[in-house]
């Protein structure tokens, strides 16, 4: 959302940023070089009410939610953010509202102000159409167990999924299948949907998504070219956990494509257990390597990465372990990585293709199961780790031996350049797609242009 800001005001738009006051902090930081340049962008705050649903005043961010409890509780807090946001609209006049899909209330409030909005998914055409068509036409009910196969209906390329894949939403009534559902039709009211895409990617699903489900749609990724400088690069996101000098140090003294960067995003837990098959297969590859190890607010100090003893010092000369945030776009910009094994979240996916890293795909919750199956069916610019079980918090186990061979796979063995070759060709294709006169650019400049002749008309009624 911060990218999609900065490219906006680049374009000549003022862009204000709503965030809470736990991340105005990370928002003016990410911002800052954009506002030295000129360019009309900043951040206001609305304050969650938390204590009126129940949750202490710190749960003031995603992290801090650990069950479908507080998972419900935060989202209740979130959906009476609407006074406030009425208060920003009276004061700063926009004339359009861009809110994360999760947020269809917005809708209604920018449809009170006669303002026209826009929902933003943060994943591709790929995996929006493909899970509404198993939203519309229900295939995993029609197969007998589990994890029998079914092909994903009236949609473009034959691919298969299992019950097991699919998000629990799906696979029973949940509060949050209503509220999906009523995301979904929120969706249908708004202006359109703007996508951290670009049509090159993607062309047969993009098609699908505006011909099949009739929705208006700008292709306007991969956002994070936006940042062009290495200190950009590193300073999307959180305060970095390893001096972005020191990282790019220890990958200057690799060759090109000999380092496997490990990490599974900001939102996915592995057990002891889990942590310890990575370490091993790690070790075992015989690959240098980046890993990326989640820090837990929860366990004691020093604790948190419960990797085998001696580990560290046994692979000093062949690893660098991250414990928490990592500068990711930097890493992956870096010519010394050759892959990257990724939980599929989209912002990873793109970053992956927009460097040119092919990819070993270990999908946890969410959509990333239909990301995967975009990564290695369609692009085939990827491997898969073979997990098989949709989770919310915790990744469904693999053994270190699978570890092993994925990162030989994607690193050494002879399908490696085949998968480099396709998506150095992607990372091209995104680089165009950004630059004036491509793709991306140009749905951007329709869709700002459809922005003012709205204003014109609702100035002249």
């Amino acid at each position: 959302m911060i990218d999609m800001a900065k490219l906006f005001a680049i374009r000549g738009c003022k862009s204000t940023l709503i965030t809470t006051p736990h991340d105005e902090p990370t928002f003016l930081k990410s911002i800052a070089k954009a506002k030295d340049l000129g360019f009309d962008i900043d951040v206001v705050t609305v304050i969650l009410p938390l204590k009126e649903v129940g949750l202490p005043e710190d749960y003031d961010n995603l992290n801090k939610v650990t069950s479908m409890e507080i998972r419900k509780q935060f989202m209740r807090a979130i959906m009476m953010l609407d006074r406030q946001l009425e208060l920003l609209i009276e004061t700063l006049a926009p004339d359009c509202i861009i809110s994360d899909m999760f947020l269809p209330w917005t809708t209604e409030i920018a449809a009170k102000y006669k303002i026209p909005s826009l929902a933003f998914h943060g994943t591709s055409a790929f995996s929006i159409v493909s899970t509404e068509c198993v939203r519309l036409y229900e295939p995993h009910k029609k197969v007998s167990c589990d994890s029998e196969p079914f092909i994903i209906p009236n949609f473009p390329g034959e691919i298969t999924m299992s019950r097991m894949q699919l998000p629990d939403l799906f696979r029973e009534e949940t509060d949050f299948t209503k509220f999906y559902n009523e995301a979904k039709e929120s969706e249908k009211r708004s202006f359109g949907v703007v996508m951290n895409s670009f049509y090159e990617l993607e062309p047969a699903y993009a098609h699908h998504y505006r011909r099949f489900l009739g929705r208006r749609s700008w292709f306007i990724g991969p956002l994070s070219l936006c940042n062009k400088e290495t200190e950009d690069k590193a300073h999307r996101g959180n305060q970095a956990s390893i001096d972005q000098h020191e990282c790019l140090k220890w990958l200057d003294s690799k060759q090109p494509n000999s380092v496997i960067y490990i990490c599974f995003g900001s939102m996915e837990n592995f057990n002891a257990a889990q942590l310890h098959e990575i370490a091993v297969g790690l070790e075992a590859s015989g690959q240098q390597f980046i890993w990326v190890v989640k820090k837990d607010s929860n366990v004691e100090e020093g604790k948190e990465e419960r990797l085998p003893d001696g580990y560290e010092s046994r692979i000093r000369n062949k690893g660098l372990i991250i414990r928490g945030w990592a500068p990711q776009v930097l890493i992956l910009d870096h010519e010394a990585i050759g892959g990257f094994v990724t939980h599929c979240g989209w912002n990873s996916t793109l970053e992956a293709v927009t460097a040119g890293v092919p990819m070993v795909t270990w999908p946890v919750a969410a959509e990333q199961f239909f990301n995967e199956k975009f990564v290695t069916q369609v692009l085939k610019i990827g491997v898969n780790i073979g997990v098989k079980q949709w989770v919310r918090f915790f990744g469904d186990s693999v053994k270190s031996e699978r570890v092993e061979e994925a990162v030989k796979r994607v690193l050494v063995r002879e399908e490696a350049e085949e998968m480099r070759r396709k998506v150095k060709t992607l990372a091209e294709m995104a680089e165009g797609a950004v630059e004036e006169g491509g793709s991306s650019w140009s749905d951007l400049g329709g869709l700002l242009q459809e922005i003012r002749l709205q204003r014109s008309a609702h100035n002249k009624i």
